[in-house]
């Protein structure tokens, strides 16, 4: 008669995940460590400059955000000064530097367009390259709201305003910020659609 005796079986302790991976035995499935993947967003090279004609020395040079100062802090005071501006409170020249001349002069001819200061609401600013804001503005001039639209650019080592727009769409009118080949844009509005009822007799 056969008698079967029990092997004694030694395991080894997984008390840690460093032990485990010491074993000799493990080392083939060791997962390589991968660098950190850090991506550098995309600086925005073409600046807006609607027509203008320049000598290759002097074009505009895109310049990164990194290097220019916040957007919320710009964009809040960029926003105040010009409600001022078209309250007839603050002069357009203060904004010379700042706009791009075609903005400058559309300022120039909204002053004192507004019979009062209008208060900031809400900002939203959004990104969608390095150099590149695109911002919202909510706005209340004493009873109604209103909404701004602005565009930055950085351009020569500042932030250059490059679109300015006060909205005043009616509920079934849509404003779009259509960007241009050249990387210009305009902000267009649709016309309303007007729907006619048709009554039983002409059925």
């Amino acid at each position: 008669m056969t008698t079967l005796s029990a092997r004694k079986i030694n395991l080894l302790p997984a008390s840690s995940t460093d032990e485990l991976w010491d074993h000799p035995m493990l080392e083939i499935f060791r997962p390589n460590e991968l660098p950190p993947f850090n991506q550098k967003p995309y600086l925005y090279q073409i600046s807006s400059i609607y027509g203008e004609e320049f000598d290759p020395d002097f074009a505009p040079i895109p310049t990164s955000a990194n290097e220019l100062p916040a957007l919320t802090d710009w964009n809040q005071t960029l926003i105040l000064s010009v409600l001022e501006i078209w309250a007839g409170k603050r002069s357009p020249n203060q904004m010379a530097r700042w706009c791009h001349s075609k903005v400058y002069q559309e300022l120039v001819k909204s002053v004192r367009t507004q019979s009062v200061v209008g208060k900031l609401r809400k900002i939203h600013i959004r990104e969608p390259l390095d150099g590149l804001c695109e911002a919202t503005a909510t706005v209340r001039f004493n009873e109604r709201l209103r909404s701004i639209a602005i565009r930055l650019e950085g351009v020569d080592g500042r932030w250059l305003c490059t679109e300015l727009k006060l909205i005043y769409a009616a509920p079934w009118q849509r404003l779009y910020f259509l960007p241009e080949p050249q990387g210009q844009g305009e902000f267009l509005e649709t016309s309303p659609v007007v729907c006619t009822p048709v009554s039983s007799a002409d059925v």
